[in-house]
């Protein structure tokens, strides 16, 4: 995949505190991660409820449950963020 590509992060609600919403707090990491490596990452809402997926070219290439994302940080010692990072460097 070449240093510059655009990733679509689609992301669900989740409960938080009783409160179900839209949070975009644990992507910060995986945002930041994507980021230092060259990418362009965008954030879309999607109705499916605790889901993060990962689009590259039209493709999902990583899906996961978004509580197991840790909240805040840089993402360097989240092991979902190296796994998100490496589907995207695999992506072609």
């Amino acid at each position: 995949m070449p240093a510059n590509a655009n990733v679509f992060i689609h992301y669900g609600p989740y409960d938080s505190c009783g409160v179900v919403d839209h949070r975009e707090h644990r992507l910060q990491g995986m945002k930041y991660v994507l980021e230092n490596k060259g990418h362009k990452v965008d954030f879309v809402q999607i109705n499916d409820r605790n889901i993060i997926e990962i689009w590259v070219n039209g493709e999902r290439i990583f899906t996961d449950d978004i509580r197991q994302l840790d909240f805040g940080g840089d993402g360097h010692l989240d092991p979902k963020c190296s796994d998100a990072l490496e589907a995207v460097n695999q992506a072609f």
